[in-house]
């Protein structure tokens, strides 16, 4: 369709829904989940963006769908990405994920199932397509307590990519303000989280957590992310409908 008169494409593209649009990044894990159901809750236009990164757990695609969806997006977008062109994660290449019996033997530190930049690869991309929207929100379920030890998971890298944001896009220079990036989650245990959850009526079924699944999608139970998860099912005092192969 072409635009009318002195409107460019880029401004005849953005959504004419009353609501604030806000990207918000979905994995299709409790804390994404939780992170678009929060940005439901305040009164965006949810625009979830997920990706296909060659991850080995790609059920969570699957679950990120049901959970559009269920809680009702503008729009769904799954970028491809293949990071295993770089590897140099257990999400990503031929190395094993390490499995645990307790949340304890969890080794401190940066774990091997971090992604090399993931993160700031994601942002980036959501930034883009935030200032497409014209949008000065984006939503990311990242977690300080616990985090597993990623270091882009932290408060000091979300102000670093805010600053970067404003630097870098039209709308930060011009206006000077740039985009928010809410991390609603970030101070929450995984108990808080499933307690948060729970609050806003999410559906924990349509859910994935596991870094490691069996070949019929089903949740390893022993990879950091499953340890993660059950321990806060158990703190929160809600049972986690997820089958678990052991």
């Amino acid at each position: 369709m072409t635009p009318p008169p002195n409107v460019s494409a880029a401004e005849a593209s953005r959504p004419t829904n009353p609501r604030p649009p806000a990207v918000c990044l979905l994995s299709g894990g409790l804390d994404s989940t939780t992170c678009l159901a929060v940005a439901n809750r305040e009164g965006f236009a949810c625009y979830a963006l997920s990706f296909d990164y060659g991850q080995r757990h790609q059920v969570e695609l699957e679950a990120a769908a049901r959970v559009a969806a269920a809680l009702g997006v503008e729009r769904h977008v799954t970028l491809r990405l293949d990071l295993r062109a770089f590897g140099g994660s257990a999400l990503t290449g031929d190395i094993a994920v390490p499995k645990h019996d307790l949340v304890d033997q969890i080794q401190p530190g940066i774990p091997i199932t971090y992604v090399p930049a993931r993160n700031t690869i994601f942002l980036s991309c959501a930034l883009g397509w935030a200032e497409a929207l014209g949008a000065r929100d984006i939503f990311l379920g990242v977690n300080a307590v616990d985090y597993s030890g990623y270091p882009d998971c932290r408060p000091e890298f979300i102000r670093s990519f805010e600053h970067t944001a404003r630097l870098a896009t039209r709308d930060g220079v011009e206006s000077g303000e740039g985009v928010r990036i809410h991390t609603p989650l970030m101070h929450l245990s995984k108990a808080g989280i499933v307690q948060l959850a729970a609050q806003l009526g999410v559906d924990f079924r349509l859910t994935h957590s596991c870094y490691d699944p069996s070949p019929a999608g089903l949740s390893c139970g022993h990879c950091d992310s499953c340890l993660l998860r059950r321990k806060g099912f158990e703190e929160a005092g809600i049972p986690d409908p997820l089958e678990y192969a052991a």
